[in-house]
């Protein structure tokens, strides 16, 4: 009798030099040192430039399943980007575009607090961050839930304003950087440009303001049920923490 097979989904681990690389380092470099008549020409390095990033994120979504809102428009976003690019639209298109795919999360993130399932939740306040269950059952014994929620929302409104705060920037950078008309040699140099700059100029900060929305969140949740961080770690984060010691 032979065992079933079973086959198992990989644990997916962060990694961020890797995503770097990847989806900015190595795209900014075709597009802004190979799109020469000498080299690769515009239309080549433009589709081998966004093909990094978009086979990566490609093989994230199909290995690992990472089905979801925003990994899906970071692929469209890409897809659009090469679509503009070998059309040879017109480069105030690439603004708009730069600045809508934020734009749509933000909405997105603010139409959620009107459904059971805010985003918030699911990306700060979930199962795989924190002891919810415990977090829920303090709340409940402290007749602090109402209270909790209302956090829980002003927490929504300031992460749909990272996320508008990335399509202004995203314009605005857009805008000033890529200036000639697309298809051109000098166009793919502006786009690598922006695709460099754009990760300190608004990646950083928006990382930095998520970090304290999770802060935020987190002084709530202390201040509401007395435990401290270690205390409400999901327990294999817990788990994880205690081994290293």
């Amino acid at each position: 009798m032979t065992a079933p097979n079973t086959t198992s989904m990989p644990d997916h681990k962060p990694r961020p030099w890797v995503d770097l690389l990847v989806s900015i380092i190595i795209p900014s470099v075709i597009l802004m040192k190979f799109s020469g008549d000498e080299h690769l020409g515009s239309v080549n390095a433009l589709i081998l430039g966004l093909a990094f990033p978009l086979g990566w994120g490609l093989f994230e979504l199909i290995r690992y399943r990472k089905k979801n809102f925003i990994a899906l428009l970071g692929l469209i976003s890409v897809g659009l980007t090469g679509g503009i690019g070998l059309l040879e639209l017109d480069a105030g298109w690439l603004a708009i575009k730069e600045a809508a795919i934020p734009a749509i999360i933000g909405l997105a993130v603010l139409a959620s607090t009107r459904t059971k399932y805010p985003l918030v939740r699911t990306l700060l306040y979930n199962p795989n961050v924190l002891d919810v269950d415990k977090i829920q059952e303090s709340l409940e014994e402290n007749n602090r839930v109402a209270e909790f929620e209302g956090r829980l929302l002003k927490a929504s409104y300031f992460f749909a304003g990272t996320f508008l705060f990335s399509s202004i920037m995203n314009y605005v950078l857009a805008r000033w950087i890529v200036v000639s008309p697309s298809g051109t040699q000098a166009f793919n140099e502006e786009l690598g440009r922006m695709t460099l700059v754009s990760y300190p100029m608004i990646a950083i900060p928006s990382m930095v303001m998520m970090m304290l929305i999770f802060y935020y969140l987190w002084r709530t949740i202390r201040r509401l049920t007395g435990y401290t961080l270690e205390d409400v770690m999901a327990p294999h984060l817990a788990e994880k923490e205690k081994s290293r010691h």
